[in-house]
């Protein structure tokens, strides 16, 4: 069988018959022991492997089809907002399309398609609408909280109530009732650990930080917006909430390193920390330079 070329790794059963893979060579690589796998009805992800968040992203929207747009968290994470993911996905597609969720993907047919944002081949949903979508579909008052104030700052409360009011009214309720003022006054600029691990790095000889910028893998993909990080060698540093839902595993895969410090440490054990620190600094820079190596 040739060569096959698909944005990562990602084709539909009549692109590859349009190629002139015949029925049988597809069945017979989606066997359990094959070399594919189907990842949903007419979506084949060519490896074995687990498919990553990308890959899943990238069959939803094979599989919903043009003019369709991720939205919910995963949009919310392309724009640059650090919110823990959910198992899901969301996709939007035009209400005419009767097509109905499966496994990990969960579609919402729209009369109110958004223009997306391409972000590294793949559409989202704008910034406002995408924040929408996720908190309408949340349970928990503050998971909810959490959603919104989030994009406060890169949205403004108008754009979030202007949204609310043309957009979809299922679930909008609990929404529309945090959407106040006061919700904007609880949004907190600079944690108290933040300034504490300001004041605690003033007293190294480590390069200063750039502090809560997002960071992304190669494939483009938010790994989280840590409170501190290196570029230079790899090295991001947690002492705030999001210590909570930033796994070291999964920044480790991309080739970083993530040092996750209890924020009351600052206070308790300001030397440990410091040691800590140091150290994760010189492992990440050492695994730098073992790659260039």
């Amino acid at each position: 069988m040739h060569h096959i070329s698909a944005p990562d790794n990602v084709t539909t059963i009549a692109e590859l018959r349009a190629l002139g893979v015949t029925n049988h060579a597809i069945t017979t690589r989606c066997r359990p022991s094959g070399p594919w796998q189907r990842v949903l009805p007419g979506v084949v992800l060519m490896s074995a492997a687990r498919p990553t968040r990308r890959q899943r992203l990238r069959a939803a929207i094979a599989y919903a089809g043009p003019h369709s747009v991720v939205s919910g968290v995963d949009a919310m994470r392309a724009h640059g907002v650090d919110v823990p993911l959910p198992p899901d996905v969301l996709v939007l597609t035009p209400a005419a399309r009767r097509l109905i969720g499966r496994s990990y993907l969960t579609v919402e047919r729209t009369t109110r398609p958004p223009q997306p944002t391409i972000h590294t081949g793949l559409p989202y949903a704008p910034l406002a609408r995408a924040a929408l979508d996720a908190a309408r579909r949340s349970a928990d008052r503050e998971q909810l909280r959490m959603l919104l104030t989030s994009v406060l700052g890169p949205c403004t409360m108008a754009e979030l109530r202007a949204e609310l009011d043309t957009g979809s009214q299922r679930g909008s309720a609990a929404v529309r009732a945090l959407l106040t003022p006061d919700l904007a006054g609880r949004t907190e600029v600079v944690p108290e650990g933040i300034t504490l691990a300001r004041r605690l790095l003033r007293g190294t000889a480590l390069p200063p930080p750039q502090w809560q910028m997002p960071v992304r893998d190669d494939a483009g993909m938010l790994l989280g917006v840590p409170d501190a990080w290196w570029p230079e060698v790899g090295l991001a540093w947690d002492v705030g909430p999001r210590t909570r839902h930033h796994d070291p595993r999964v920044w480790s895969t991309a080739g970083l390193t993530l040092l996750r410090t209890d924020p009351q440490r600052l206070y308790t054990a300001p030397n440990a920390v410091t040691d800590e620190l140091i150290a994760a600094f010189a492992s990440a820079a050492a695994n730098v330079h073992r790659r260039a190596g």
